[in-house]
């Protein structure tokens, strides 16, 4: 009797520290609901490609208007904002059920560490923009987010990491294969988010 009461003590101080120090309350099916939206929206884009004149699976190399290039960017800033705030609502409902805490020092630290890589990405890919490297912000956007997810992964679930190895290596591989950006970043943040989501929605349900 003893013994168990031991075991059961060991089992609840383990618990107490993993949620001092890591954010337990990420959902998997905000991934999945991120993969989704990710999805639709490269498929909005292959047809304003159409509507453009541009075949994107020709194999041509072509250029774009910086009307074309402002609408991308609007584009992929509602997808962002969407995915994100679909994680917000997914994560926010767990902790409710969970009975823990959403905003605490454990999710500014996550927050931090998952910004510092984000932010300067995004920076990257705005001077890539402005100097007209079109064709490398979609790898440049892969690899930042996967650099962001592994520096992020030390305060949430480990399995996270491994989405941001995924994404790493599928950024350096569409560095050299330019041309297929939308298609890498429809596998990277559409078929990538929806995998990993149904994992962890599977393993920490």
């Amino acid at each position: 009797m003893e013994s168990k009461n031991y075991h059961e003590d060991l089992a609840h101080i383990r618990s107490m520290m993993e949620r001092s120090s890591r954010f337990i309350s990420l959902s998997g099916l905000s991934g999945v609901f991120a993969g989704l939206v990710a999805l639709v929206g490269a498929v909005y884009v292959y047809f304003v490609f159409k509507r453009e004149g541009i075949d994107y699976f020709d194999g041509k190399r072509n250029v774009f208007s910086e009307v074309l290039v402002s609408e991308l960017v609007i584009i992929g800033a509602v997808i962002l904002i969407l995915a994100v705030f679909s994680g917000y609502i997914f994560t926010a409902r767990k902790s409710r059920e969970k009975n823990l805490q959403i905003w605490d020092h454990t999710t500014k630290r996550l927050l931090f560490n998952f910004s510092v890589p984000l932010v300067a990405g995004g920076v990257f890919c705005l001077g890539l923009l402005y100097h007209d490297f079109f064709v490398f912000v979609a790898p440049a956007t892969l690899i930042f987010y996967g650099l962001a997810l592994v520096n992020a992964s030390k305060y949430t679930f480990n399995d996270i990491q491994y989405l941001g190895y995924c994404q790493i290596v599928l950024g350096l591989i569409a560095l050299f294969i330019p041309g297929w950006g939308l298609l890498f970043w429809a596998i990277g943040f559409g078929v990538l988010h929806i995998v990993y989501g149904l994992l962890m929605h599977r393993k920490y349900r």
